[in-house]
């Protein structure tokens, strides 16, 4: 049985958290220690990564969708008092403005 802990010390032959994260840029060389990872999240001039990331508080992976993808595909809400209609619309459809209108917002 495996028990992990939070803090404890980090396994050597874990991958690093930057080869699944969204912020990193990953080149590969023919061998396994060519390699070259820039964090898209660090400052400028200094996001070069020399080791293997174990931690991460900005990590994101490339697995999940990013909120703009998922507001691309999702369906909105929609009603219009003038038709008494209510219905769903997609998100593509309608400009930027329209996207974000709270009914407190009116």
């Amino acid at each position: 049985m495996r028990i992990r802990i939070e803090g404890g010390t980090a396994r050597a032959d874990e991958p690093s958290l930057c080869l699944s994260c969204r912020h990193a840029i990953v080149v590969k060389g023919a061998r396994l220690q060519d390699a070259l990872v820039e964090c898209g999240m660090l400052a400028s001039g200094h996001n070069r990564i020399r080791f293997p990331v174990t931690s991460c508080t900005q990590h994101v992976s490339r697995q999940h969708p990013s909120v703009r993808d998922m507001e691309e595909i999702a369906w909105i809400l929609r009603t219009d008092p003038k038709r008494h209609q209510v219905g769903f619309v997609q998100a593509k459809d309608l400009t930027p403005k329209e996207r974000f209108v709270l009914p407190e917002d009116l």
